[in-house]
């Protein structure tokens, strides 16, 4: 399952780690295009938690105002009870992307998940049906002997799966194994998907690059301040809704961390120092990934520059503007 090389080439994508600014710099790139190009500009969510609703302070969600300033797409299109694969992902972006099109406007892919921005260029692997009975099994074993025992197994069955690959992801360590176990083949032998050739590739693909000190801190002081404006509250919120949260929706950078708070498994204190080491080492797997991806160009920035003066860079230096 893939995008359409052409529908690609309509596309344009800026990336890059978390809290390095995309959501900004994504708002005057469109605002500068349409001011000096006559472009008309719709955001597309890359983000996997931002399509959850009421998972709005700790995803770092979209406010209301900047959302008026420029169309929005594939957010807050799911409960948090929902599960939502990949290859979901794929058919509602799609279907988003040809509905910009039609109205002659450019799709803007914003986000950070580097899974579904691969899938976006290469395509996804569908793999086996699912099987209940296998995944209860080591869910169970999960519970039982804790996720990074899944892990460990999956770096003995499939060491390249499990490099990119959390242990706490436990959906996409079981999904591995699962396919492992049913196959006889490690998922990445199987991912056959490559870039497409060079002059059927999307050429406006970005990633902001900052120095690793400079967004170390700035994730650090966001994480505070995303507690200031009341994601404890937010969090508890979500655990008194009728439904719990599926296990999609509890990877949320910090999320699952701040429910462990709430049941007493450690302070507050405790809590926030370990958000901000997992999210600096996330941020590190995300360069990781997008230096990986060979269709993205890297866009090195200081952090001096405000938004708007890295989406002038963007426009001059990388998006191919008509």
């Amino acid at each position: 399952m893939r995008f359409t090389p052409d529908l690609l080439r309509r596309c344009w994508f800026l990336t890059g780690p978390t809290a390095c600014g995309k959501s900004a710099v994504a708002l005057e790139l469109a605002e500068q295009l349409s001011a000096e190009q006559g472009l008309a500009i719709e955001i597309v969510s890359l983000d996997s938690m931002t399509l959850y609703r009421r998972m709005n302070i700790g995803t770092a969600k979209p406010m209301a105002e900047e959302c008026l300033r420029v169309p929005h797409h594939l957010f807050d299109v799911l409960e948090p009870s929902q599960e939502f694969s990949v290859a979901e992902y794929l058919v509602a972006a799609e279907r988003v992307c040809r509905e910009i099109i039609a109205r002659g406007d450019t799709p803007l892919f914003v986000g950070g998940t580097g899974l579904y921005l691969r899938s976006l260029l290469r395509g996804v692997f569908e793999g086996p049906a699912a099987n209940e009975e296998l995944r209860q099994r080591l869910e169970s074993e999960a519970a039982l002997n804790g996720a990074d025992a899944l892990h460990r197994r999956l770096q003995q069955l499939d060491p390249n799966t499990a490099e990119r690959l959390h242990p706490n992801d436990l959906r996409r360590v079981v999904r591995a194994l699962e396919v492992v176990e049913l196959t006889g083949q490690p998922m990445s032998s199987q991912h056959c998907e490559e870039p497409l050739p060079l002059d059927l590739r999307p050429t406006n693909v970005v990633w902001l690059s900052p120095p690793r000190d400079w967004l170390y801190s700035r994730i650090n002081q966001r994480v505070e301040l995303m507690l200031d404006a009341g994601w404890l509250d937010e969090v508890r919120s979500l655990l008194a809704e009728p439904q719990p949260l599926s296990d999609t929706a509890r990877q949320a950078l910090g999320y699952k961390e701040l429910i462990e708070h709430l049941r007493g498994e450690r302070t507050l204190a405790e809590s926030i120092e370990l958000i901000q080491t997992r999210t600096r080492q996330f941020a590190k797997r995300q360069h990781t990934w997008f230096r990986n991806l060979e269709e993205c160009r890297s866009l090195p920035i200081t952090g001096d520059e405000s938004p708007a003066e890295v989406a002038a860079i963007v426009v001059g230096q990388v998006f191919n503007v008509p």
